[in-house]
């Protein structure tokens, strides 16, 4: 896969939008299934957990370790 270039303002915005769904989801889940309608997954790889782009897989950017299920 190839790292889709997005600047710090956008994956700010992304980061405030999973960090808000994740606190409305009762379980990881739940979370998952709701970011991902928004375009967005969690993929688990040598580096960590990375959030993807959907459908194509693309690395956003690392997830942060609070927001880890």
């Amino acid at each position: 896969m190839t790292n889709t270039i997005i600047d710090q303002n956008a994956i700010s915005r992304i980061l405030m939008l999973l960090e808000e769904e994740r606190e409305k989801a009762l379980s990881p889940r739940e979370w998952q299934h709701r970011i991902a309608g928004y375009g967005y997954a969690i993929k688990r790889t040598e580096q960590g957990e990375m959030i993807t782009t959907l459908p194509h897989g693309r690395e956003v950017c690392a997830l942060p370790a609070q927001l880890s299920a």
